[in-house]
């Protein structure tokens, strides 16, 4: 999947935040706090082509269903899209 923003993935005092880095960071204000499975995914979205190879991968390391994981996912996505991230 593309990621249209720099942004890198730091653990800080126990978060998981993506911070803003570049143009990015002038553009946002802020960083993103993210969850263990939120991290998963940003660090897949490089190597995947849709949705559904995330929740496929997902399901390998945690201990849910397909119809459990899907709409974390969807939802996880579409934040990032409304945000211009991807």
């Amino acid at each position: 999947m593309n990621i249209k923003r720099e942004f890198v993935l730091r653990e800080i005092a126990g978060d998981l935040l993506l911070v803003p880095t570049g143009k990015t960071a002038l553009d946002l204000n802020g960083m993103l706090t993210l969850n263990d499975v939120g991290a998963d995914i940003w660090k897949m979205l490089p190597e995947v082509k849709d949705e559904e190879e995330i929740v496929q991968r997902l399901l390998k390391d945690y201990e849910a269903t397909a119809d459990e994981i899907r709409p974390d996912v969807s939802a996880f996505l579409g934040k990032l899209r409304e945000l211009g991230i991807l």
